[in-house]
């Protein structure tokens, strides 16, 4: 067993913030004692494939280097190779541009994050586990259907090189062609299918989202359950008042929002959707999502 960091660096991260400052801020933690090896990635996805050689290879501490996606990554390189894997641990070096993640501790980011390494500060949290009609995706932020994911997906394919401003720009085309569909779910020992139409579903591990968005204001990443928001069909008008409340989480206090924890959700649908997990888009069938509680060490 390897005891030392693999630190898998995202060069393209934060609009190549990562490439600038990963270097230095990796020298500072080797001169302070922290034994950690280095690899770049070098397109989406390549960092789950590191991930899961360097497990094979014996590594069980990484360091994700970049943003939300890099972890993303790194968490799927391990937890989607067949059968349970050892306790691993899990850095952060936050060089990206949403570093949602993290907003649940501390507000410090990467100073926090070099200082919880430092210190051997981390905790258990759990990981969302989305199971679609081809395979399975991980999460350790959240999974959102409906407005939201249309937003996320829109931001990354036409507007990501303007970072957050990127994302508010997907916000705006997205109410002007406002969807609002039925997701036909259940929850945990329900027997009836819900299929109402909404604006949309979220399923969370932390409160946070697009960096700011504090899209479930009570989730707790250590307790063991899934934090469901649901939004029902608001118009326009509505939506747009109330935009600003989705940064304070005060969006759930709106008669048409619904906020619960579950254990698992099952889906029936038919055909595919955009699903935003943890910062990234994929297309899917949903089949369901659970949870596995405190799967995960994080230095935080």
């Amino acid at each position: 067993m390897n005891d030392k960091f693999l630190a898998i660096v995202n060069p393209a991260a934060g609009g190549g913030r990562s490439a600038k400052f990963a270097g230095v801020a990796l020298r500072r933690l080797k001169c302070e004692g922290l034994r950690v090896d280095a690899i770049a990635s070098m397109a989406p996805g390549h960092a789950v494939q590191l991930a899961r050689e360097a497990y094979d290879q014996g590594y069980r501490r990484f360091l994700a280097v970049g943003g939300d996606g890099t972890a993303h990554e790194i968490i799927n390189g391990i937890f989607s190779r067949e059968g349970q894997p050892d306790r691993v641990e899990l850095g952060f070096l936050p060089m990206g541009t949403g570093n949602s993640f993290l907003r649940d501790f501390t507000k410090k980011g990467a100073e926090s994050s070099v200082e919880a390494l430092l210190a051997g500060r981390k905790r258990a949290v759990d990981v969302l586990r989305l199971c679609h009609t081809t395979g399975t995706i991980f999460s350790f932020n959240l999974l959102s259907v409906g407005f939201t994911a249309d937003v996320g997906a829109l931001a990354n394919r036409r507007f990501k090189a303007f970072g957050h401003l990127g994302y508010l720009f997907g916000v705006f085309v997205c109410v002007l062609q406002l969807k609002r569909r039925a997701f036909k779910l259940r929850s945990d020992a329900e027997n009836s299918w819900d299929d109402r139409r909404c604006l949309f579903l979220t399923f969370n591990n932390s409160k946070y989202t697009g960096g700011t968005m504090m899209i479930a204001p009570t989730a707790d990443p250590t307790d063991g359950f899934i934090e469901f928001v649901r939004w029902g069909p608001i118009g326009r008008l509505g939506l747009l008042k109330m935009l600003p409340r989705l940064y304070d989480g005060t969006h759930t206090q709106h008669p048409l929002s619904e906020t619960r924890r579950v254990k698992q959700v099952h889906f029936a649908l038919g055909e595919p959707v955009d699903v935003m997990i943890d910062g990234e888009i994929v297309t899917v069938i949903l089949r369901g999502i659970d949870v596995l509680p405190g799967a995960m060490d994080v230095y935080v």
